[in-house]
């Protein structure tokens, strides 16, 4: 058996997964609005080893899962032995200890990966009292904060090639799962106490992924769901191939939908000034933001408001800091646009790679 190790730093920035509204939890990808904001104080825009570094610890494992944190709690996941092993870490927030390092589920058949991916992705979430890990289509999971396995289901099997990377979503008592294969597409809705399914809803408009001239890889997608209140009601809105869609996380029930042309969509969506601002691409390969008014069935014209699609990245989500988006290419430009237009405001070449979403903390964006 193969063991490796990455690392994880809990610096000053680390608590940037606090908010005073979620009592210094961050328990989702993207945070606790899933949109990448925080108001804590005091966070520092320098830091180095010997500078605001509070501990630094070896994860056991390999995983591209972002942490989540509940409590004094942080978790994550990662993968051994070839990806045949595929379990849930748990490290203590104040000292940097190990608490758990469970194996989750010991796949017969690990799967393939893209290269710039591994076995896990996928980014749990967490209620306070359990955390909810995912593995695509090898299988989803429930700890409770001992570390003990409550329950597991693998009967969701769907084609990702390139590996998993859609992480999981909580509404109320609802575990909501997104999976987009080659094969298959689908959205789930899971009992969180007991993992058994209460709804599942197959993807529609896909009928132009027929047609691509990649026919055979053209309906998957790795993005994030977001749940935003329109007038009240949930939406769940969740970019695929060839379309994003918004649906009722009660039952999965589709409500609107608008088409583009491509597919491979990763950003996750964003709300705000009474807009979604979805990531999709104008042809394969050239994403794109959609400003959208909700609607009812395939959205008009005037209520996709606007698009932009000049540098946007395949893996960095967008953040919206009210009238203003601001978005990160793989290759290292930012750009800030504005939200209520689509025009651009400025551009600036950070260096390096990025495939991380960022962050506002309190009026500072970190890259």
């Amino acid at each position: 058996m193969k063991t490796h190790s990455f690392h994880l730093c809990l610096t000053s920035l680390a608590f940037l997964f606090v908010t005073e509204r979620l009592t210094a939890d961050w328990p989702q990808f993207r945070g606790p609005d899933g949109q990448g904001h925080s108001a804590e104080k005091g966070i520092p825009i320098h830091w180095r080893e010997g500078e605001n570094i509070t501990w630094k610890t070896a994860v056991p494992g390999q995983g591209y899962s972002s942490p989540v944190i509940a409590g004094n709690q942080i978790w994550m996941t990662s993968s051994e032995d070839e990806g045949k092993s595929l379990r849930a870490v748990c490290i203590d927030k104040t000292s940097g200890e190990l608490l758990h390092n469970v194996e989750v589920l010991t796949p017969e058949e690990a799967g393939p990966h893209h290269r710039l991916n591994g076995y896990a992705s996928p980014t749990p979430v967490l209620d306070g009292k359990h955390a909810f890990v995912h593995f695509g289509p090898r299988g989803t999971a429930c700890l409770g904060i001992a570390g003990k396995v409550i329950w597991k289901n693998t009967e969701f099997k769907y084609n990702a090639f390139q590996g998993a990377a859609s992480s999981l979503i909580l509404h109320g008592d609802l575990l909501i799962l997104t999976c987009d294969g080659t094969d298959k597409q689908f959205l789930v809705g899971l009992d969180k106490h007991t993992g058994k399914t209460k709804w599942l809803q197959p993807r529609a408009h896909l009928e132009r992924a027929d047609a691509s001239a990649q026919r055979a890889i053209s309906r998957m997608a790795y993005s994030t769901p977001l749940i935003q209140a329109v007038n009240g009601k949930p939406q769940l809105i969740c970019s695929g191939a060839f379309h994003s869609a918004a649906y009722d996380p009660a039952n999965g029930k589709e409500l609107w939908w608008f088409p583009y042309t491509g597919f491979s969509i990763v950003g996750r969506p964003s709300y705000g000034n009474g807009m979604f601002y979805i990531v999709g691409s104008i042809r394969q390969d050239h994403f794109c933001i959609f400003a959208v008014r909700p609607g009812k069935g395939e959205l008009r014209e005037d209520q996709r408001v606007w698009q932009f699609s000049t540098g946007i990245g395949h893996v960095p989500s967008p953040i919206l800091i009210g009238k203003e988006i601001y978005v990160v290419h793989d290759g290292g430009v930012a750009a800030c646009v504005d939200a209520l237009t689509g025009r651009e405001l400025w551009r600036e070449r950070l260096g390096g790679n990025h495939d991380a979403s960022p962050v506002e903390i309190r009026g500072r964006i970190y890259f």
